[in-house]
């Protein structure tokens, strides 16, 4: 520490000079923002402009503590005052806490002076000196969450004795420290390494934040390594920003664990079973399921609405003493009716319905009822005709996938395309072919080349499947993606982009150095080839009774090889009689 910097020190603290900034920390399973964590940098001008090098040389001159506290009411405030959502992650020293803030409470009192509920806070417990008084330490966490506040340790497997911390401390969130993230999707030990913390974190009901994600390599990787692995931070996503964002300006991977069924909805499972109305007679709803012992379920009305179910198990146990039809002689079947079940619209896909029914575990789940887009009751569904209908077209669309990447083929594709025009709404076909594969398959071989398909498979499905859309694989390198009219140019872009950076990844370093391969061509002459790249050919779909399935799929075969004329990652698009040709980027 020089004299300067203690000079700069004082007086940044004296006024306050300290800039806050926000980091979003994305959930992939919501496709939103979770939170944000604030970050401080010193004024530009100074030598202290550093958080490493300020807190550095607070600790030298002792300031430490004020600092910290400083840091800490700043990012209170202006957390606030942007009205930002989610949860705050607030980098706290463990020094501090045991000291001042647990005799004083004064991150609390930042809190109300803020009008921030401590429910929204996220106490981040970040190193620069060792832990010594784990006993204090454990009374001070205890103390914060009494409060409502979270807890987070920060960097795991960086540090002093950050394992040991997750064990004393018993955080609510770990952050994984970046050195683990970073070439992930290249190096197998980092992911045996994750797994591992994964299994801990579910013991320990912790959930996990992979901090670094720089690349959409890495973002692949982590999406395929652990679908539970839902929340993470990095310029990937966003940099630090005084003016952070809101909400995502991309598009994630979509993270149900159900394939697309088809387009198959509630309607295919319902079954015309008559209703009844609130005001029917108990004794006549028991006399029908005497009279029709196969009738599981029944929904009650109110103006042809469904307001309640009378299931048969519960409600023949209303009648097993001599006493029952006295009782219930004259009452109606909403006074014995189950107000609590599942309403479906006849609309809703099966994989939604499907999900809907998991998470509704307080409800009986084998009979819901179904409706019009009004709410007007159609008749009944069942959780066996559903799981028969889903395993059915599963089955079905194992039998007609590619085998490498189990994504639909080209049975499924026609069948999906002509769908696809049946609906009259407009779409976007696409065709996404690799440039500069076969060089690459013959320099490393086919393992290697099955490699790239299988990461380019991942790459279109996540980015397809956020956006609502259909993704085959054709055969070999080539695909095809159906997508809507809204968002068919964005993906694409984000599909060029990502696959960009992940390309040089799949080359040795001294390949990597030249950016490609020497390799002998079909006419014995060596020849230079780039990394392998993507072109996408576009046709957008506007008026869909003049189409056919056959014609799209001739035309975007043609269209590609007018997108592989362009060099590196490119994008061709046809628009309605004129094409339009674009280099990524």
């Amino acid at each position: 520490m020089t004299a300067q910097e203690a000079q700069w020190l004082n007086q940044i603290i004296a006024t306050e000079e300290l800039h806050v900034l926000f980091q979003p920390i994305v959930d992939v399973s919501q496709q939103s923002i979770y939170g944000y964590e604030a970050l401080i940098r010193g004024p530009k001008a100074s030598p202290l402009h550093s958080p490493l090098r300020l807190f550095d040389v607070a600790t030298q001159a002792g300031l430490l503590v004020e600092l910290d506290l400083l840091c800490r009411r700043l990012a209170i405030n202006r957390f606030a005052a942007l009205d930002l959502p989610g949860l705050l992650f607030l980098n706290v020293m463990p020094l501090t806490i045991v000291e001042r803030d647990f005799r004083e409470g004064l991150t609390l009192g930042f809190i109300r002076e803020s009008g921030l509920p401590p429910e929204r806070v996220v106490i981040e417990l970040t190193e620069h000196v060792p832990i010594n008084d784990y006993h204090l330490m454990r009374q001070a966490v205890a103390h914060y969450r009494d409060m409502g506040f979270q807890v987070a340790l920060d960097d795991l497997g960086a540090g002093y004795s950050s394992l040991r911390h997750w064990s004393e401390l018993r955080p609510d969130f770990v952050k994984l420290d970046r050195s683990f993230i970073s070439g992930i999707d290249q190096e197998p030990a980092k992911r045996e390494f994750l797994r591992s913390i994964l299994d801990v974190a579910r013991s320990l009901d912790c959930q996990i934040i992979a901090e670094g994600v720089e690349t959409a390599a890495e973002h692949l990787c982590l999406w395929e390594l652990d679908r539970s692995l839902a929340l993470l931070q990095g310029f990937y996503f966003a940099r630090p920003s005084e003016q952070p964002l809101l909400e995502l300006n991309m598009l994630l991977p979509a993270t149900t664990e159900l394939k697309s069924v088809a387009g198959r909805t509630a309607r295919s499972i319902l079954r015309a079973i008559d209703a009844v109305t609130s005001d029917y007679s108990v004794m006549l709803l028991a006399e029908r399921f005497r009279q029709y012992p196969n009738l599981r379920c029944v929904a009650v009305l109110d103006n042809g609405k469904p307001v309640a179910v009378v299931r048969r198990n519960a409600f023949l146990t209303l009648f097993t003493n001599r006493y029952s039809h006295a009782l219930y002689a004259k009452r109606c079947v909403l006074d014995v009716a189950d107000t609590r079940m599942l309403v479906a619209e006849a609309n809703t896909p099966l994989e939604v319905l499907s999900q809907q029914l998991t998470d509704s575990q307080d409800i009986e789940q084998e009979d819901f009822a179904i409706v019009s887009a009004d709410g007007n009751y159609l008749g009944m569904g069942n959780i066996v005709d559903l799981l028969r209908e889903i395993t059915a077209i599963q089955v079905r669309q194992a039998r007609h996938a590619n085998p490498l990447t189990g994504l639909p083929g080209n049975i499924l594709i026609n069948e999906t395309l002509t769908t696809y025009l049946a609906a009259e709404a407009g779409f976007a076909a696409a065709y996404v072919d690799l440039d500069n594969f076969k060089a690459f398959n013959d320099a490393y071989g086919y393992a290697r080349g099955d490699h790239i398909i299988i990461s380019l498979s991942r790459l279109l499905q996540a980015q397809v499947e956020s956006a609502g859309g259909f993704i085959g694989h054709i055969g070999g390198d080539d695909f095809m993606m159906l997508l809507p009219l809204g968002h068919w140019e964005n993906v694409c872009r984000q599909i060029l982009h990502s696959f960009e950076a992940m390309a040089p990844g799949f080359y040795e370093e001294a390949d990597r150095a030249q950016g490609g391969i020497h390799i002998e061509n079909r006419q014995n002459i060596v020849t230079f080839y780039p990394f392998v790249s993507v072109s996408i050919a576009v046709k957008p779909v506007f008026d869909t009774t003049t189409c056919k399935a056959l014609d799209i799929a001739a035309q975007l075969s043609e269209l590609k090889h007018q997108a592989k004329k362009i060099q590196g990652n490119s994008l061709f698009v046809e628009r309605r009689g004129c094409c339009t040709a674009r280099a990524a980027g």
